[in-house]
């Protein structure tokens, strides 16, 4: 069976030679091991097991491409064949055409700041596609927690716009940590 959600028009969205296809089950080992390695920028406070990614796809994911308004549709982002990170629309709130911006990239990837800037303005650019001109979404947002300056450079970069902070929102490494939040309206629109 071909992982595609029945709401996207299309397979895939590409520019260049990096793409947004619907997550692929054949991705959840790297992605729980990425997911592990990376909690202090991600809601999960504990390592999830092999077991509860495996029933997190059987029970959300696969669903979810029938549906034709999914709470979610996440996809697995690649350069060429090789996979990158994944990430997508969450938390979609198809009444208000809204959704929440989710991503995470290899973590050998976030190590090299450069590498990090592109891929995640390039998954941006891609992202927008598939919730502006394929799913006629108004608005995007995130939720970011404020260690993570060059996310914040590259979202603002791409046009999200700072629309508040949540002071002392979560507890990283000891202390008490503001979640900042942005915004992005439909251009189209």
């Amino acid at each position: 069976m071909m992982e595609r959600y029945a709401c996207m028009p299309v397979d895939e969205v590409r520019h260049g030679d990096r793409r947004l296809v619907a997550i692929r089950h054949a991705d959840m080992p790297v992605i729980t091991h990425w997911r592990n390695s990376q909690l202090k920028v991600l809601r999960q406070r504990e390592p999830l097991t092999p077991e509860q990614q495996e029933r997190y796809y059987q029970t959300v994911i696969l669903p979810s491409y029938a549906e034709p308004h999914p709470r979610q549709i996440l996809f697995s982002y690649l350069l060429g064949e090789t996979m990158l990170g994944y990430g997508g629309l969450v938390h979609m709130a198809w009444e208000d055409r809204r959704a929440e911006l989710s991503f995470l990239l290899n973590p050998d990837r976030v190590a090299l700041p450069d590498i990090y800037r592109d891929d995640f303005a390039e998954f941006l650019r891609l992202i927008k596609v598939v919730a502006f001109q394929h799913l006629q979404l108004m608005r995007l947002f995130t939720e970011t927690y404020d260690v993570r300056p060059l996310h914040v450079q590259v979202l603002e970069a791409s046009g999200f716009e700072m629309e508040g902070r949540l002071r002392a929102n979560v507890w990283i490494d000891g202390r008490a940590v503001d979640s900042l939040m942005h915004g992005c309206l439909n251009p189209l629109v």
